[in-house]
């Protein structure tokens, strides 16, 4: 679930549309809003304040009163020039944007039909600030279970958020992807948000031009939080995407529009986000990785004029010159681990889905020195593990030794299984390599220092007994490519223990 947000004081004007030449930023908050004064006190015959908090239920009423009244306001101006907040409007609505983070004031503006209230302005608002802010406090609102399932079986609602997606003022795009992907993720309510998706065309069309147009940083990572969830969600939702962008493309040749598929707005947005976040790049990778999980992903990337090839040269970019590179410490697998494991599902599957396409061993020789770096500090950092535990066995921990092994052992269930699909993934796909590989390939691998003792022995290690015969054909190979090599390689690795 989302952790709530705060209502920003300030907006750059110049952020007012996506797509732009220049970055968009998100509105800058210098502190947040304050609250509202103390009112608990009793104002007929009531307390005034909302639950446990000091919040007073006649400040926030008349707040939301005034929010209806600035709408309906600016809807009368009729205007095509968007309006603007005065200061002292924004800052008691940032104000409730604030409030709205506590679950007392979050139940009692659901009693106060806050929903209802949003549809309204929604609708007659001039504003994008106005809109931002009434989709924001909604996010906060849905931040809380109860307040969560109450919203989201606002059909009406429902309907109008997912055509906000199609707004162009990025902080009303990133609150309302934010405030959609609190209640998709929420388990009680996300297959009645699923099914409103299916039936809504335009979700698909106005993400995809989000993800390949837009260079806000922090709303391309929300969105694809977003688009990743769907899919992971929903396969049949994720088919029914990859199918619907590649009629859109065959539509194209026709109308001369262009149109975009899923696969290439994953691709542009991960691409912008690639030196920005690695967190965000990390989201897209794992969307284009649920991709390759259906066969229809799988065929849009890998037919004639498809995104594959691009994903393909893109992915092994990041692989040679941002991950897991020579003179980096082994311990790097630990940081890198998912976006190494993502990164080499995708380009594994693209590999064995396109053996006849030449094109991609351009870049072959950089991914197979990957591949044996990634098993090499895997290797080096279990041996360094290794005699750690037998120093401080022989040694005697100390109390502070003692305690953080104890929390390397707490972390290190999960981290361990992470890091075991990454050495299964990179073992598996250099093994089908080098099934490939020609001798002369072998060969231009040794000299252009791919391929020594240093990164051959530890990958040859991770693949026996499984992958035994890759390492056999390997090493026969060595025999010409490399005789000395090739001698430290049966030394270690006798053909006994390779047929086993």
């Amino acid at each position: 679930m989302d952790h709530p947000v705060h209502g920003s004081e300030e907006e750059d004007a110049e952020n007012s549309s996506i797509g732009s030449s220049s970055p968009v930023n998100s509105p800058v908050t210098d502190r947040n809003p304050s609250p509202p004064p103390n009112r608990d006190v009793e104002q007929d015959g009531e307390v005034d304040a909302i639950g446990e908090t000091v919040y007073s239920k006649h400040w926030l009423f008349s707040t939301l009163t005034r929010l209806i009244q600035i709408a309906s306001e600016q809807h009368l101006e009729d205007s095509d020039t968007p309006s603007q907040l005065s200061k002292t409007d924004e800052d008691d609505l940032c104000k409730v944007w604030d409030m709205a983070m506590d679950k007392d004031v979050a139940g009692f503006l659901q009693e106060f039909k806050a929903a209802d209230i949003v549809l309204e302005v929604i609708a007659k608002s001039q504003c994008p600030r106005l809109t931002e802010i009434s989709v924001g406090i909604l996010g906060n609102i849905a931040c809380f279970p109860d307040t969560c399932v109450t919203l989201s079986k606002n059909n009406d609602l429902g309907v109008v958020l997912l055509l906000l997606l199609g707004d162009r003022d990025p902080p009303t795009l990133l609150e309302t992807c934010r405030l959609l992907l609190t209640c998709v993720s929420h388990r009680e309510v996300s297959s009645l948000w699923l099914e409103r998706v299916r039936q809504q065309a335009c979700v698909r069309s106005s993400l995809c031009f989000i993800m390949s147009s837009s260079t806000n940083t922090e709303l391309l990572v929300k969105v694809g939080e977003l688009v990743d969830k769907l899919f992971d969600l929903d396969e049949d939702l994720m088919k029914a995407w990859v199918t619907a962008g590649s009629q859109a493309a065959e539509a194209e040749e026709d109308d001369g529009e262009a149109h975009v598929d899923v696969a290439s707005s994953l691709l542009e947005a991960a691409k912008q986000l690639r030196h920005d976040s690695p967190e965000g790049l990390e989201v897209y990778l794992h969307a284009l990785q649920l991709l390759t999980t259906i066969d229809e992903g799988i065929q849009t990337l890998v037919v004639p004029g498809g995104a594959g090839e691009a994903v393909w040269t893109f992915l092994c970019q990041v692989l040679s010159e941002d991950l897991c590179q020579p003179g980096d410490p082994p311990v790097i697998l630990g940081e890198q681990k998912t976006l190494l494991v993502h990164a080499l599902s995708v380009l594994s599957a693209l590999y064995a889905s396109q053996h006849q396409d030449q094109n991609k061993h351009n870049t072959l020789f950089s991914l197979v020195g990957s591949m044996l770096r990634v098993l090499q500090y895997h290797t080096e950092n279990q041996q360094s593990k290794k005699e750690n535990q037998e120093t401080h066995g022989s040694a005697g921990a100390t109390q502070e030794g003692a305690e953080q092994e104890a929390e390397l052992q707490e972390e290190e269930p999960g981290q361990e299984e992470e890091l075991q699909a990454l050495i299964q993934t990179t073992a598996e796909f250099l093994s089908d390599v080098i099934t490939d590989l020609t001798v002369e390939a072998v060969s231009d691998l040794v000299r252009r220092g791919y391929l020594t003792e240093k990164t051959c022995l530890p990958a040859m290690r991770s693949m026996v007994p499984q992958y035994s015969p890759a390492v056999q054909r390997l090493a026969a190979m060595l025999s010409d490519a490399d005789p000395v090599l090739a001698d430290t390689v049966r030394k270690e690795f006798p053909v006994s223990e390779l047929s086993r």
